[in-house]
């Protein structure tokens, strides 16, 4: 069992299960599951997005008619009797002796009376009655009725056949790796068999140095780096920044070779798609390129049952060189240990190592200015935020260009405060470099507006003065001497996590969550190389969307990158972006426990769909003969009831696919309702799943 309490599965190179050493500790549980060949070779299909791939066979895309198991035992009763009078009318001669023909036929005449002719006799009896039994069989369904009492229940129909496996040594056998193979590099091929099959490679090695592949085949000029990276160091050829080839705890089960996390079981039940029934969900970057939003009350599983697989999932891909990952959470959280992650930004902790770079990267004044007021003001009512990033800008620019730099948290309160001796410093370090006459322009326009009505600028102040606090000492430093997290730096594989103080500081938290929010749409958008998948999770997104960055959500699909925003109600997002946050998300989740008015919102979404009804009338049966209302009086005195008819009408009628009503009362605890889309358009209809790890 891992730390968390949740058992480690993962394809591991060799086939046993290595023993616990002795003291001191281990620190995780030993790995347990298939080998790397083993789980290289399980054949993966897919059917909709949203399918756990691996050894998924198909399933049929409507379910069969199920005939009742009363009619069945009536039918089998009827045709036993059926038979059993056909054969006593055979042996009693009531239909003539013309069934006995082939013995006289094929039978000498040299047998009669003899103990072959008897023997010949019976066996010919064998054969007409296991004839009436094979038809009368087949008529009234035996075999059905006897897998149904055998199993109790009815039997499942076939499913489709899945993808073949791979022989191992094959020219298709992965383990062998033909592509290297097929591109002359036998003897690459062959160490990289040779660490497969060594046990020295695990599932995260084969996906990075996989991913290195693929570069060097868009790229041959890298060929030759490659051949030499794997002759030198094997399995640990192309290695991750960090030489990291691992997580040192997962808490989810991964298949990094289709890039996905098992996020759980579909339910068996009527409210599902037939094909989905029973299969397993897992998400990957082709759906979570859409972003996805999960709604829940506390204590529903949404950080350990979500967040942190699929967190989990990325930090594995990114030590494989196909993903940048972010996680957002308050201090404490459970999105991982320290040592599974590149870098730790703990911000208002003095132990931490890395800083948070408030401007973001960005070289630019304006596009500083324009991050810094969405994430101050965006969620203030009856400000524009343009005209706030306008009032930072005139004070950024010239800033920046007297100090080569762009001021720190107390410098920039001091100027939004419009104190005499900052400003009269800023205007004597411009006159001193030369500054253009532009730069002073600004500075005389953000004076003349100070006050003014309509004036942002005291509440930006207000803002920037949640950041000036004691407890932030040391913190957003803008001088180089520390060592800030930007997020530009989605160019690279990276693992980071964002602790936020939300404990002691909850407005100063939310405000930074937007500034993550607002920097990363506009550094995933930015990114010039868009090969790796970038992606922002937050543990809790309350009070962190504004109408821009819910727009900048819905473009990030075309950036290949996503995000992931859980929330305990809808209510944390003011009600005017509601409805464009559900049509921004591709996916959407509903937990257990969310209220009939979140409900709604979700029902809505997802929209209706067109049910087969059937409406059942009883109406009561008037005889005319004195007889017959003699039997009906009777048969009301004995059942109590009147002698009625059913009626049944059947029709087509346009329902929700779920009610705010269902969504609120009937999903049980350590489930939630999904609706998946992929980046390509393709869409899975909300599925009723329990997630990985409930009972």
């Amino acid at each position: 069992m891992d730390t968390d309490g949740t058992r480690e599965t993962r394809p591991t190179s060799a086939g046993h299960i290595p023993r616990p050493a002795a003291p001191p500790k281990p620190s995780h549980a030993p790995t347990a599951g298939p080998t790397l060949a083993d789980w290289l070779r399980v054949p993966r299909s897919s059917d909709g997005p949203g399918v756990w791939t691996y050894g998924h066979v198909p399933r049929a895309a409507e379910e069969p008619e199920v005939t009742p198991t009363r009619q069945l035992v009536s039918g089998a009763l009827i045709s036993l009797l059926a038979g059993l009078l056909l054969w006593s009318l055979l042996w009693n001669g009531y239909l003539g002796g013309f069934w006995l023909w082939p013995i006289y036929m094929f039978t000498p005449d040299s047998w009669a009376h003899s103990h072959a002719a008897v023997v010949a006799s019976y066996v010919w009896y064998a054969i007409v009655i296991g004839g009436l039994v094979f038809g009368f069989g087949r008529l009234g369904r035996w075999p059905e009725l006897l897998r149904r009492l055998l199993r109790g229940r009815a039997a499942r129909p076939l499913h489709s056949t899945g993808p073949a496996r791979p022989e191992p040594g094959g020219e298709d056998d992965p383990v062998r790796w033909p592509q290297v193979r097929g591109a002359g590099m036998a003897e690459v091929a062959d160490r990289l068999e040779g660490e497969a099959g060594g046990g020295r490679m695990n599932d995260v090695d084969y996906a990075r140095i996989r991913r290195a592949w693929d570069s060097v085949r868009v790229d041959p000029s890298r060929m030759r780096a490659f051949a030499d990276s794997v002759r030198d160091k094997g399995a640990g050829a192309c290695v991750h920044p960090s030489g990291d080839r691992d997580l040192p705890v997962r808490a989810a089960r991964h298949d990094l070779l289709a890039r996905q996390v098992l996020l759980g079981t579909v339910e068996d039940g009527v409210r599902n798609p037939y094909a989905r029934r029973g299969t397993s969900l897992a998400l990957d970057p082709d759906v979570l390129g859409t972003s996805l939003l999960a709604v829940g009350p506390s204590g529903t599983g949404k950080t350990q049952r979500l967040v942190r697989p699929v967190v989990e999932s990325l930090a594995l891909q990114a030590l494989a060189g196909q993903a940048a990952v972010v996680a957002v959470g308050a201090a404490g959280a459970q999105l991982g240990p320290d040592a599974g992650y590149d870098v730790v930004v703990r911000i208002g902790d003095p132990a931490s190592v890395y800083d948070l770079d408030l401007y973001g990267g960005a070289t630019d004044p304006d596009e500083a200015a324009t991050l810094l007021a969405e994430a101050f003001v965006g969620d203030v009512p009856g400000i524009d935020v343009r005209r706030a990033a306008t009032a930072l800008a005139q004070l950024l620019g010239p800033f920046r260009t007297a100090y080569g730099r762009f001021p720190a948290v107390p410098e920039l309160r001091e100027l939004l405060d419009q104190v005499p001796a900052a400003f009269d410093a800023l205007r004597r370090e411009l006159a001193a470099d030369g500054a253009p006459h532009a730069m002073l322009r600004e500075l005389d326009a953000r004076t003349r507006q100070h006050g003014a009505h309509g004036d942002p600028g005291p509440a930006l102040a207000d803002r920037v003065a949640l950041l000036d606090r004691p407890a932030f000492a040391g913190f957003f430093d803008t001088t180089g001497q520390g060592r800030p997290f930007s997020l530009r730096a989605l160019e690279h594989p990276i693992r980071v996590r964002v602790d936020l103080p939300e404990r002691g500081h909850a407005d100063a938290s939310r405000m930074l969550a937007r500034l993550l929010l607002a920097q990363f749409n506009a550094a995933a958008a930015a990114r010039a190389d868009r090969s790796l998948f970038a992606f922002l999770a937050f543990d809790d997104a309350s009070h962190t969307l504004t109408a821009e960055t819910v727009r900048g959500v819905q473009r990030l699909r075309s950036a290949h990158a996503g995000v992931l925003l859980t929330l305990r109600s809808l209510d944390d997002v003011p009600e005017a972006l509601r409805t464009p946050l559900l049509g921004a998300v591709g996916c959407r989740m509903a937990f257990s426990g969310v209220t009939t008015w979140d409900g709604k919102r979700f029902a809505e979404a997802w929209g209706t769909e067109w049910v087969e009804t059937r409406d059942v009338t009883h109406r009561t049966v008037f005889a005319d003969q004195p007889l017959t209302r003699a039997i009906h009086a009777f048969r009301k005195l004995v059942t109590g009831k009147a002698v009625t008819t059913d009626a049944v009408t059947v029709r087509q009628v346009e329902r929700e696919r779920w009610s705010a009503s269902d969504l609120a009362h009937a999903v049980p605890p350590g489930h939630a309702v999904l609706s998946l889309t992929s980046v390509k358009g393709e869409r899975a209809a909300p599925l009723l799943v329990r997630l990985a790890g409930t009972a």
